[in-house]
């Protein structure tokens, strides 16, 4: 559909900011990548891949060097000064009134949160993806070698602002797996993205998109799971919550060849904290199978430990 210098000039003034961004790509006549050099040309490293997802309202900048580059943007483009940023603003107060949950981070979650934050920053993820968790079921199966085999989720979210479509899994294998080797897959409602690894520390983190865009206190459910055995023994599996509420639901079925003599649940605060709320779990005999359920999750850890001997 065609722009006109009119029509750029109405957007420019009622938002929303992507369709100004589009409006002006449009009557400017430049593509992408020749943004991406002009940008470049003035010291502003921007992907073609984000600027596509801003002008298609699936990605907002937030960050500083996103801001940074929008700023240039209104350069390039020979927009009025801030008429881009004016536009953010004035959407980041409208969504601040949208309830979001409270919060805690990666970094008081995983002890490998210096590479998962910087696995997340490669696939330019921002700090709050925008969901967060009202139910989460969880089935993880451990193997005949004690390993960590698979773990499948089926996961229902809300939006807690507009523009979401993908959704960032992270799965954090055993000592001496090959994250190269761990396949993802995408079950229902979603398609396998980008997948991103560290072999050193085992961490995958997997983009699973949408089949729909959601806005702000849309609902969506989708599953996928992980196949990996590719590591050594494992001894718990280990959930961190950066957002409170929800349900979640546990299961973990071990191989008839390998049980385990006990299981306990257990909650911690940060990684660095004590565990508590330790509770026995039994094992059923015919399935080989310990659970949890948690109503109400806050943010925090939630596992299931277990010993061989």
């Amino acid at each position: 559909m065609g722009h006109t210098e009119a029509d750029l000039a109405q957007v420019l003034h009622t938002g929303p900011f992507h369709l100004a961004l589009r409006a002006a790509l449009a009557v400017r006549g430049l593509p992408l990548h020749r943004v991406q050099h002009h940008l470049a040309h003035r010291g502003i490293k921007v992907g073609v891949t984000s600027l596509s997802y801003w002008q298609q309202g699936a990605r907002r900048p937030q960050r500083p060097e996103s801001l940074r580059a929008v700023r240039a943007l209104e350069d390039v483009l020979s927009l009025p000064g801030n008429s881009l940023l004016r536009l953010l603003d004035g959407e980041n107060s409208a969504r601040s009134d949208v309830e979001r949950p409270a919060s805690r981070s990666y970094r008081s979650l995983l002890e490998v949160s210096d590479t998962v934050e910087r696995l997340l920053a490669d696939l330019e993820a921002p700090t709050d993806g925008g969901l967060h968790t009202v139910g989460h079921h969880e089935r993880v199966r451990i193997g005949a070698r004690r390993q960590l085999l698979a773990r499948a989720s089926q996961h229902v979210v809300r939006a807690h602002r507009d523009g979401i479509d993908r959704y960032l899994a992270i799965h954090h294998g055993e000592v001496g797996c090959d994250p190269e080797r761990i396949e993802v897959t995408a079950r229902e409602n979603c398609r396998t993205g980008r997948v991103r690894s560290d072999r050193d520390t085992g961490v995958v983190v997997a983009e699973l998109l949408f089949d729909a865009r959601l806005r702000a206190g849309d609902t969506y459910l989708f599953s996928y799971g992980f196949e990996d055995g590719t590591g050594g023994p494992s001894g718990e599996y280990v959930r961190g919550f950066t957002y409170a509420g929800g349900q979640y639901v546990l299961q973990v079925a071990f191989d008839e060849g390998a049980l385990p003599v006990r299981c306990r649940r257990f909650a911690q605060a940060t990684t660095g904290a004590p565990r508590g709320a330790r509770t026995d779990l039994t094992l059923s005999g015919q399935h080989r199978t310990v659970h949890l359920v948690e109503q109400g999750v806050r943010p925090g850890i939630l596992g299931i430990d277990w010993d061989w001997d």
